[in-house]
């Protein structure tokens, strides 16, 4: 077994390196070697942890650990870009069980100590964290009964709420919010009870208070996403990724585990700052969202008159051809139809052409945050063509032709026209100034959100149906 020093070296020394991967993760072009601060640090974390003092069983764990990087590893090569904010979700899931566990044997073993102490029986034999708890004092088990208790209720929330979020963004379960009758004092009267429970679990009213707390706060979890919609559900991947990090910490003052402390702690700080970011990208009341829908009334919009137009690839190219400056706005749809590539080779016969073309990416494009950079990086499209909403917003209106591949929502002018629509106030990709809009999208259906587009009825825009990826590349060969 190495000595406790050479671990709490390897803790920093991987703490550094999960920092600098996340402050490498702002930045495309540093976004791989990043990625690799990570893959290290974690490593690090797992080998120096299992082989650190007071840990055993090493005939069991070193398996485990094969396994569960082999099923990584299959994982990350079998799931698809498309596929990749579902596959986050779960992993959330197996985060907040995790922490559900530790915490449910942290007490049994807790529970033995005292009952040790209370019989006058010596600990030998018993496991090495058991041990360590019989050095405690009447107070540290105290506050290890509150660790436990957060460990367990943030672990069980951010369970059954991945569970959910998983589950609408596969489409195994609808996008629209769906909450049991009392709504709102449901989650209350829950999250109430699991207080009253904790204060009963603190005052040795026995384990089965955690048991009913745990259930409870699955309840809560699985009630709470169910009352938010398919919508919100990029920012919901992001605030149980902060769950997730929450949980993590808790499990590290649990087991003592000071690496275990600072990783929770970085991941849900950043998940709950990038939430806040997505909230404002969307107009969305940060506390309302992750109270599902808390504070919100529900608002209808407008009826939409006139038609949709259609117009083939021919058309199409023809505009592209007489263009001088194009943008490009993609979303989901790009990623279901995996056009990144077509598009790509687009992009390279247009500035081949001498046409000035650029990418506008929203903030929650797709359904995960950066889902359209991560696309458009593996297509190899040139990172400086590539502009956030706020740097390219303004250029619509001297734009000769929009294309847009596959996004709703984001480029919906009701969020700017009509008060009465539900996405009112959230700030939207302006592609209708631009003189022509061509949509590339499979039919007339509405976006993620429910919500009809009126962009696609304007005099300005035309419907490019069909599937984006056989649409892009019926046109690459029609540009000069």
């Amino acid at each position: 077994m190495l000595q406790h020093e050479f671990v709490s070296a390897a803790a920093i020394a991987a703490s550094v390196l999960f920092i600098l991967s996340l402050g490498g993760l702002s930045n495309q072009e540093k976004a791989k070697r990043a990625v690799w601060y990570g893959i290290v640090g974690m490593a690090i974390a797992v080998v120096f942890t299992a082989l650190g003092p007071g840990v055993g069983g090493l005939g069991w764990l070193i398996p485990l650990m094969l396994i569960g990087g082999l099923a990584g590893a299959w994982l990350a090569r079998k799931v698809e870009m498309t596929e990749m904010p579902q596959l986050v979700a779960a992993l959330h899931s197996v985060v907040g069980l995790a922490a559900v566990f530790i915490g449910f044997n942290a007490e049994m073993e807790r529970a033995r100590v005292v009952a040790t102490r209370v019989a006058g029986i010596d600990v030998e034999g018993f496991s090495a964290f058991a041990a360590t708890l019989a050095h405690k004092t009447p107070l540290e088990l105290t506050f290890l009964q509150i660790e436990v208790v957060l460990g367990v209720f943030i672990g069980a929330v951010t369970f059954t709420g991945s569970v959910v979020a998983f589950g609408k963004l596969a489409g195994k379960i609808g996008g629209k919010p769906h909450k049991l009758p009392g709504g709102h004092m449901l989650n209350a009267g829950a999250a109430l009870l699991c207080v009253l429970l904790a204060v009963g679990y603190f005052n040795g009213a026995g384990a089965w208070t955690l048991v009913l707390l745990a259930l409870l706060a699955f309840f809560i979890g699985w009630h709470l996403i169910m009352g938010i919609g398919g919508a919100d559900m990029p920012v919901v991947v992001s605030m149980l990724n902060s769950y997730s990090g929450w949980a993590a910490a808790a499990i590290g003052f649990t087991l003592s585990n000071d690496l275990l402390i600072v990783t929770g702690a970085l991941v849900g700080s950043s998940g709950a700052i990038l939430s806040y970011i997505m909230c404002k990208a969307m107009n969305r009341n940060f506390v309302s969202v992750i109270l599902g829908g808390f504070g919100t009334t529900q608002s209808e919009a407008a009826e939409i008159e006139g038609e949709q137009v259609s117009i083939d690839t021919g058309g199409v190219a023809s505009a592209l051809n007489d263009a001088d400056s194009v943008i490009i706005v993609p979303g989901y749809g790009m990623a279901v139809a995996q056009a990144q590539n077509a598009v790509s080779e687009l992009v390279r016969k247009l500035r081949g052409a001498g046409k000035n073309v650029r990418f506008g990416i929203h903030p929650v494009a797709g359904r995960l945050p950066g889902h359209m950079n991560v696309l458009l990086a593996e297509a190899r499209v040139p990172y400086d063509i590539v502009m956030e909403m706020d740097e390219i917003n303004d250029d619509f209106a001297s734009t000769d032709v929009v294309i847009v591949i596959g996004s709703n929502d984001i480029v919906n002018p009701a969020a700017q026209e009509d008060p009465g629509s539900p996405i009112a106030g959230m700030p939207v990709l302006k592609v209708w100034e631009a003189k022509q809009v061509f949509v590339c999208k499979r039919g007339q259906g509405t976006g993620y959100s429910g919500i009809e587009n009126p962009l696609f009825f304007k005099e300005n825009t035309r419907m490019l149906y069909g599937d984006a990826r056989g649409s892009i590349d019926a046109l690459v060969p029609m540009i000069d």
